[in-house]
């Protein structure tokens, strides 16, 4: 019996898939998805529905209509008593925003750090005070200590940031928007080459140390339908932006090397587009190459919960070749008809809001933000309010250069305008008036000051001798200064990552633009290094480092930055005595001195004695004492030091069990800088 894919019925029908599945559904016939198979007769059942001729199913679909009035029934009963369990403990619960470290959450539910501390040690998780604790840890963690928490979603965080009451849009007022798209995969496993082949460009390797380190935005064409792409860098460097990349789109490519398989860094995106919520959509790389295994990729993924059409399941597995351009269209067309399932739909006739994806301050131009618009259409001369800073667009451009007048749903674009550079991942919003977005703007920096001020008036040189009492612990002071704020969060979280309980990365301030005589003076005041990426300090800021004695280093690659800072740590831990052993020397006679005990008559078979080194006496291979020399002579002549072949007087302090035969081993400690 012959079968066809929904999807291909709803191309023939000039329908979306999600219509052709809602037929199905209405004629009581399961479909996971879109990939799934139906009969001939089936299609044709539905092609007669499609066309008007749906008697044959009036009775079915009446009888449906009931069953599901009946089911829909019992599950609003159940969720009323559900929400009324519920309600008492949604009221006591602590809000928990992500990212949050142990010490943040402390904080935040008033527990001491080290409690914390030692229940994630009962709970097999070995964290500082700096880790960042994921959501299933910290649920199991507050379980753990009896308190109830709850997280602030995406939406929440846009509610608190926008200006004015939500709009609340009519259903004949949206329109399909094109899908966002966030392509992530470890590195090396072709994701910017992928990114390259649909844009037809080349970018890979461009930058120093061969990574991407921008998100980047674009738009492709396919079949007349658009497509929004966010390129978010694939090395772990960069897991901050990978991860506020996957809250914004609506569709997640995981790009798997079909010759290497899951890595970390694939098994981190998988994390993030499930947190996030959104489809995934798994192209399986490198299939040109002779050792290519998409089987056993497909195996793997199954451990994840991504389990592929082909095996039963609804993750869509795509082979592909970059490289080779093999099925780059296939792949593409699935991006469509997810999107198509998806319904993703917006309104274009209001006032634009959208998110940050990276900002930077330009020499020529100003600050200058990246800014994917998520809802209503953004115009030049739109007074606009991006977190802590407004402003008025002044001109836009897309990924081409090219200017525009206006920017609708899933665009996005550079933006000029702003008074000051916003942050990446800044709530975006295009209001009436210029000046209520200033006086918003202004408000909320002062509202920042005043919480900064609070959080520095905690610091007192008490609570610092309470913490070098308890655990000694030691800090390195760091300010980042980086030409993007994307390069500012990535470098922050490698190297907060790199603390450990006794020494504390402690970023003090970060900026977007040049190392300045403010920042060596914050330096040298706090007794911090001062890292800028991208970006050198004039010559004045250097003349004024020199006087303050401020260290500033410079990159342009993250991994020497990394590199450097962990030196640098290793410096500040307590440094590991190591033995070293110095000489032996054989007991050959013994001679008893009053006043003093016995002196051993030894002979120096290897090595060297000084007067200051610690003694070892061995008889018959096993150590009978250990202890310090008393006394070192040559003939009658105290020494500093005798040196091998030669015969010498030998005490040790407090023991008199010497006896011929015996072999002392000389020995002091060295110290040896450690390394994190």
């Amino acid at each position: 019996m012959a079968k066809i894919r929904v999807y291909n019925l709803a191309h023939e029908l000039d329908m979306d898939s999600k219509e052709v599945i809602d037929i199905l559904n209405e004629l009581d016939i399961e479909v996971s998805s879109h990939m799934s198979t139906i009969t001939d007769e089936t299609a044709e059942l539905v092609k007669g529905m499609y066309a008007g001729d749906d008697t044959a199913a009036e009775s079915e679909a009446a009888q449906k209509e009931a069953i599901k009035a009946e089911a829909e029934s019992n599950e609003q009963a159940e969720n009323e008593a559900a929400a009324a369990d519920d309600l008492e403990t949604e009221a006591d619960a602590v809000e928990i925003e992500l990212p949050i470290t142990v010490k943040e959450f402390a904080e935040e539910i008033g527990e001491a750090p080290n409690n914390l501390i030692v229940e994630l040690m009962n709970m097999g998780v070995m964290a500082n005070v700096n880790q960042s604790l994921d959501e299933d840890t910290l649920e199991l963690l507050a379980e753990e200590i009896g308190v109830q928490i709850k997280f602030k979603t995406e939406e929440e965080e846009e509610t608190l940031m926008r200006v004015g009451p939500e709009i609340e849009d009519k259903e004949e007022d949206l329109e399909v928007r094109p899908p966002i798209v966030t392509v992530m995969g470890h590195v090396d496993h072709g994701k910017t080459t992928l990114l390259d082949v649909i844009r037809k460009s080349r970018v890979a390797g461009s930058e120093a140390g061969g990574i991407t380190q921008h998100i980047g935005a674009y738009q492709a064409k396919v079949n007349e339908k658009l497509i929004t792409f966010i390129d978010t860098p694939g090395h772990e460097a960069f897991t901050a932006m990978r991860a506020r990349g996957a809250q914004l789109t609506d569709i997640a490519i995981l790009v798997v090397a079909a010759d290497d398989g899951i890595m970390p860094q694939t098994e981190e995106a998988i994390n993030h587009a499930k947190a996030a919520g959104i489809p995934i959509i798994v192209a399986i790389n490198k299939i040109d190459k002779a050792n290519a295994q998409p089987e056993r990729v497909k195996q793997e993924l199954t451990e994840y919960g991504l389990v592929p059409e082909d095996w039963g399941g609804n993750t869509i597995c795509v082979n592909v070749s970059a490289l080779q351009e093999q099925n780059i269209d296939e792949l593409l067309e699935m991006i469509i008809l997810v999107s198509e399932m998806e319904e993703l739909k917006a309104n274009p006739n209001r006032l634009a809001d959208g998110v940050v994806i990276e900002a930077e301050l330009d020499k020529g131009r100003g600050p200058v933000a990246t800014i994917l618009v998520k809802n209503g259409t953004l115009k030049i001369g739109d007074p606009i309010l991006a977190g802590l800073t407004s402003g008025r667009v002044r001109a836009m451009f897309n990924e081409f250069g090219e200017s525009l007048d206006k920017a609708g749903p899933s665009s996005a674009v550079e933006v000029l305008g702003f008074n000051e550079v916003p942050a990446a991942g800044d709530f975006v919003q295009s209001l009436e008036d210029e000046r209520q977005a200033r006086d918003v703007a202004s408000d909320r920096q002062d509202e920042r000051r005043q919480s900064e001020l609070k959080s520095d008036a905690k610091v007192s040189l008490d609570d610092l001798y309470n913490q070098i009492q308890e655990g000694e612990v030691k800090e390195l002071n760091i300010i980042i200064k980086a030409d993007v704020q994307g390069s500012i969060e990535a470098l922050k979280a490698s190297l907060i990552r790199l603390g450990t309980d006794e020494v504390t990365v402690n970023v003090i301030h970060t900026g977007v633009g040049g190392v300045n005589e403010t920042d060596v003076n914050l330096a040298s005041a706090s007794n911090a290094i001062i890292i800028g990426f991208n970006v050198r300090p004039d010559n004045k800021t250097i003349k004024a480092a020199e006087k303050e004695k401020v260290d500033i280093r410079t990159y342009r690659v993250i991994y020497k930055a990394i590199e450097d800072i962990k030196n640098a740590m290793a410096g500040l831990l307590d440094p590991e005595l190591r033995e070293q052993v110095t000489g032996r020397a054989e007991v050959r006679d013994t001679f008893k001195v009053p006043d003093v005990g016995i002196i051993a008559g030894a002979y120096i078979t290897d090595g060297h004695v000084n007067r200051n080194y610690d003694a070892r006496l061995i008889r018959d291979g096993v150590v009978i004492h250990e202890g310090t020399i008393s006394s070192l002579k040559r003939f009658e002549n105290d020494v500093r030091e005798v040196k091998s072949g030669y015969e010498c007087g030998i005490g040790i302090e407090n023991y008199n069990d010497i006896k011929v035969g015996d072999i002392i081993e000389f020995y002091t400690y060295k110290e040896i800088k450690r390394s994190l």
